[in-house]
């Protein structure tokens, strides 16, 4: 298993990767409006774009050439994307991506680390150390709760 900072050319895979596993552990808890939200959000040109202004950054974690989980930080600290392939589950990918990003926030000086967890995710973030910041809410379809990771 290895981690590396995603180049252009993974970023559809890594796409790919986080909309089947949103399709299959995420979207049973969204109703319509969520699923379309977050496929926009996810849409390539989009994420390019972001991607090419430096607001948005990828790590990937291979098996040997198999990109088994992603996550994406926007801006400086909150985690926008944290997925792991159904078959990958339960063997430390998601700790591993998260240790990751935690160390390269610390080496930023960036004292927490945020996420809008999903229904799904809630108590794996729990798992990593996060805690809440507020109650589950809605907007535009997606169901989240505001966490919290304080790296110090």
């Amino acid at each position: 298993m290895k981690i590396i900072k995603l180049t252009e050319k993974y970023i559809k895979d890594a796409l790919d990767l986080v909309w089947t596993v949103f399709e299959e552990f995420e979207s049973p808890d969204y109703a319509s409006e969520g699923i379309e939200e977050f496929r926009k959000f996810i849409e390539y040109n989009s994420i390019m774009e972001m991607y090419k202004k430096g607001q948005i950054t990828f790590w990937g974690c291979f098996d040997k050439e198999d990109l088994t989980g992603v996550i994406a930080i926007l801006g400086e600290g909150h985690i926008s994307l944290l997925f792991v392939k159904k078959e990958y589950h339960r063997r430390g990918i998601a700790r591993n991506l998260f240790d990751t990003v935690k160390k390269i926030c610390k080496g930023k000086n960036i004292d927490s680390i945020s996420v809008n967890s999903s229904p799904y995710a809630t108590e794996v973030y729990h798992h990593l150390g996060f805690i809440d910041k507020g109650q589950e809410q809605t907007i535009n379809g997606i169901r989240f709760t505001p966490m919290e990771y304080l790296i110090n």
